[in-house]
């Protein structure tokens, strides 16, 4: 769940905030979209199987530049898929497990047991 702001857009820790929807503005239609593209796909997996552990953006060893790895993440963020915390200077980034569970129920498991089907499949896992 998204850090709740205070008026300076801050976080009660005193740290930046990023814009998230709130679980009522989260829609179907933008989370599978953010799920279409490999690399958005392959870092939610990997946040998933990290469970309620945060990740860093630099943990995550993506085969794309710097500002796509940024972008990749903010359609994430914006979807409702993740939320992003900083940490002094890290962005890191946690699921939306809660909320896509309770909007969608079993379908982020679906996908990501899907996922994982294909990956045995294509010989990519």
């Amino acid at each position: 769940m998204p850090p709740a702001t205070t008026a300076a857009g801050t976080t009660a820790a005193g740290t930046r905030d990023l814009p998230h929807p709130a679980r009522e503005e989260i829609r179907l239609e933008s989370v599978l979209h953010a799920l279409s593209d490999p690399v958005r796909l392959r870092i939610v997996r990997e946040l998933a199987a990290a469970s309620d552990e945060l990740l860093s953006c630099s943990h995550f060893d993506l085969p794309v530049t710097k500002s796509t790895t940024t972008h990749h993440f903010r359609v994430l963020r914006e979807s409702g898929l993740v939320c992003q915390t900083y940490r002094g200077t890290a962005k890191m980034n946690g699921l939306r497990r809660d909320d896509l569970d309770a909007l969608f129920p079993g379908l982020f498991d679906a996908l990501l047991a899907a996922a994982a089907r294909q990956d045995a499949c294509l010989g990519t896992d």
